[in-house]
């Protein structure tokens, strides 16, 4: 499973590590994935999505259906690929 968060489409990015002596190696900057799992109440049913910390903000402002929503008319999500829990 890639590190790509379901509701922003961040994934990670890569850049150097830069020592005292200013010599350059790359390196990998991770995006703060978390796997959580969110009562979906338009389908009477709870899912689990991989967001990060910028997705949580997200739903908590907007709610999950409208980051949903979102999120599938950019490309970042598909409706096959949301994982429903019984």
């Amino acid at each position: 499973m890639s590190k790509i968060c379901q509701i922003t489409g961040k994934k990670a990015m890569v850049g150097n590590n830069v020592s005292h002596s200013k010599r350059r190696t790359k390196r990998l900057f991770n995006v703060n994935l978390f796997t959580k799992k969110f009562f979906y109440v338009e389908e009477n049913c709870w899912i689990q999505l991989r967001v990060s910390a910028a997705g949580l903000k997200i739903i908590n402002r907007v709610g999950l259906d409208a980051a949903l929503k979102d999120a599938v008319s950019k490309g970042n999500i598909a409706w096959e690929e949301i994982k429903i829990l019984d």
